[in-house]
This record gives structure tokens, C-alpha cells and sequence, in this order.
């Protein structure tokens, strides 16, 4: 079962701060979600990222994540405890 109040402070922190976003391009037309966050330096091997997404600490779309085969598209975001916000971005 998913804990939907996990990013509430954050979300509200983000409304009254603006927030840098930091693009990752693919060059795909998706990428796995475990991938991602091996590409945004979120995390060094599929088993941190597993770890990861175990503690609810990723939200794609301000939807808590858990699986790591999740496809992400361009213009999806993704937020990660502890490493920041990303959008995913085409070539």
C-alpha cells in the first residue's frame, strides 16, 4: 500500500518556492524507471534503485512510484528524496 502524504510537505514547500528542474534527455522514445535513475545520478546500481523505490522515496508525476519498471516519457517528472526534480526530456 502506497502512503499518499510522503511528498505533501514537499509538494507545498514547492508551491511557495520555485524549484530547479533538471532536464535528462533520452534519446528513446521511453526509458525504465530503474534506468532514469541510474542516468540522473540518483543512484549507482539497479539494486539501489530497487532500494530506493522499496522506501517510497520517488514520485513520478507527484504520484508515488514503486515499480522499477515504470516507462517514463518526455515530459514526465520525477521527484527523488534527497536527489531533486527531473523532467524527462526528448532528443
Amino acid at each position: 500500500m502506497l502512503k499518499t502524504g510522503l511528498f505533501e510537505p514537499y509538494l507545498k514547500r514547492r508551491e511557495e518556492v520555485q524549484i530547479e528542474m533538471k532536464k535528462i534527455s533520452i534519446s528513446d522514445e521511453y526509458i525504465k524507471l530503474d534506468q532514469f535513475l541510474k542516468l540522473a545520478d540518483c543512484v549507482s546500481t539497479g539494486g539501489m534503485a530497487k532500494a530506493l523505490l522499496q522506501e517510497e522515496a520517488v514520485a513520478v508525476n507527484n504520484e508515488p512510484e514503486q515499480r522499477r519498471g515504470r516507462k517514463l516519457y518526455p515530459g514526465d517528472i520525477v521527484e527523488v528524496r534527497d536527489c531533486g526534480t527531473f523532467q524527462v526530456a526528448g532528443k
